[in-house]
């Protein structure tokens, strides 16, 4: 929709919007209500519209203090399902337009909000709500990628060929899927010291995700997992009667598909093993100081330090241009896949997660390498360029990517280009998106995809409080 048709529409605002009551209507001069008016919100934060509040009085950018009270708050106001069961939060967390709760979406929907949990006692019972939750799903089906809220549906991925059960969305295995509860898990205890998620429960689900990853480092064979699709989308299935191409037993994690839902092309994901062992070490810290269980947290922490060492040997690679740079994926017999897709984990996103150090010399070499051409999924066109992938295609460039690029940057000039670009490119929607195209942004996939809203109201809160000059 072009902004005139945004304006003509204001009217409305009296008739049937409401606008923001926690806001000042100062930021809506020139940008009327796009946000889901307060009486259809799923879930309302006092501490979230405080910080809306705080960020609209205290940035000159009408624009972006209207982005960032419209994207920011994204994940509360449209996806989320709080409810008490038998004195227990839980929380279902739909991914936007897709009626289906992922590990991965969930746990990084909701992330941006830990950091406001002490001053709101329901959006910390919200959050501890979907790591109940995810513990639930863990323990369902470790192997699957996205659940139903409704225990027994069966959707449209049922006759895909694997293990299905009802319940299940889609059953993708993703090494994210288990490292994301765990980071979640991690800091909201960190930030809380709150133990009450982290029961029987939890700890037999983070015993459960030690013995997949154990599985899926194929020493001794295939592993148990498999799976194959009927469909035209090669990215879709995996070969190899579902096994994937055949790997060498390194020591490294094999993850069938990528944070993008993709099939791998070689199974040992390379930013997926580096955050798997920083979940593993703080599953193994939660383990210890909650459950006072060192016995059950050394595994772990072997593990960890076995996936390491094999990614200190094998994930590296010489690059005839940029040096010493982390492959995307390998297979172990010393074939290299030398990319980044735009979803994270991702090489470029392996600072934000903590699985890596900015300043590391190879991941500096691996960034330069990845946002340039020397990328086969960097585009570049007349209004932006960036990181896409093949899970939406050819020239299309995902927000997620620049947004991850201003998260891992020490420049000021570097953040201060992602945001504008992010400014300039929501279509006059007043949201993010999952991708839209180089030359044409209104050209996009995805009207509500909160995950990319949620971190971009989180990439401006960070600016927000540590770069506030850049966004005047």
């Amino acid at each position: 929709m072009k902004r005139r048709h945004f304006l003509q529409n204001s009217g409305l605002l009296g008739a049937g919007l409401v606008l923001n009551q926690f806001s000042s209507f100062a930021a809506y001069e020139t940008f009327p209500e796009v946000r889901v008016p307060l009486a259809k919100r799923r879930f309302t934060s006092k501490a979230v519209e405080q910080t809306i509040n705080s960020f609209q009085a205290g940035v000159k950018s009408k624009e972006l203090a209207w982005l960032f009270g419209n994207c920011f708050p994204n994940t509360l106001d449209t996806t989320v399902f709080h409810e008490i069961k038998n004195g227990v939060p839980d929380t279902y967390v739909i991914t936007g337009d897709i009626d289906a709760m992922w590990l991965r979406d969930s746990s990084a929907q909701v992330w941006p909000y830990l950091q406001l949990v002490k001053e709101d006692a329901a959006l910390k019972a919200l959050i501890a709500g979907v790591i109940n939750r995810q513990t639930s799903c863990v323990l369902k089906d470790p192997y699957a990628n996205a659940f139903y809220n409704d225990p027994a549906k069966r959707g449209e991925w049922a006759t895909d060929h694997t293990d299905m059960q009802p319940g299940v969305h889609e059953r993708k295995w993703e090494i994210d899927s288990l490292c994301y509860p765990i980071r979640l898990a991690y800091h909201y205890w960190k930030m809380t010291g709150d133990n009450s998620p982290y029961g029987a429960d939890w700890k037999k689900a983070i015993q459960t995700i030690y013995r997949v990853f154990r599985d899926q480092q194929r020493k001794a064979n295939l592993g148990s997992y498999h799976f194959q699709r009927t469909t035209p989308h090669a990215t879709d299935t995996q070969p190899m009667k579902g096994y994937g191409y055949p790997v060498k037993p390194i020591g490294l994690i094999c993850s069938a598909f990528r944070p993008s839902d993709d099939a791998t092309v070689f199974s040992f994901l390379i930013p997926s093993n580096f955050f798997a062992v920083t979940s593993l070490r703080q599953a193994a810290e939660m383990l210890k100081a909650i459950h006072q269980d060192i016995a059950g947290a050394q595994p772990l922490l072997n593990l960890a330090n076995e996936v390491e060492k094999a990614l200190k040997q094998y994930a590296i690679v010489d690059h005839k241009k940029y040096g010493k740079v982390f492959a995307f994926e390998i297979d172990g017999f010393g074939s290299t896949l030398l990319m980044d897709d735009a979803n994270v984990p991702s090489l470029l996103a392996m600072p934000y997660l903590g699985a890596i150090p900015v300043s590391d010399p190879v991941y500096q070499n691996t960034r330069k390498m990845i946002l340039s051409d020397d990328n086969p999924f960097y585009f570049k066109g007349k209004v932006a360029e960036g990181i896409g992938g093949p899970h939406v295609g050819q020239d299309m460039i995902w927000p997620m990517a620049i947004i991850m690029k201003a998260m891992t940057s020490n420049s000021d000039k570097e953040i201060a280009d992602c945001i504008e670009v992010l400014r300039k490119t929501h279509a006059d929607t007043g949201f993010m998106h999952e991708s839209f195209h180089k030359d044409d942004p209104k050209n996009f996939t995805r009207s509500w995809f909160a995950w990319a809203n949620t971190l971009f109201g989180e990439l401006l809160w960070k600016t927000y409080r540590e770069r506030k000059h850049l966004l005047s």
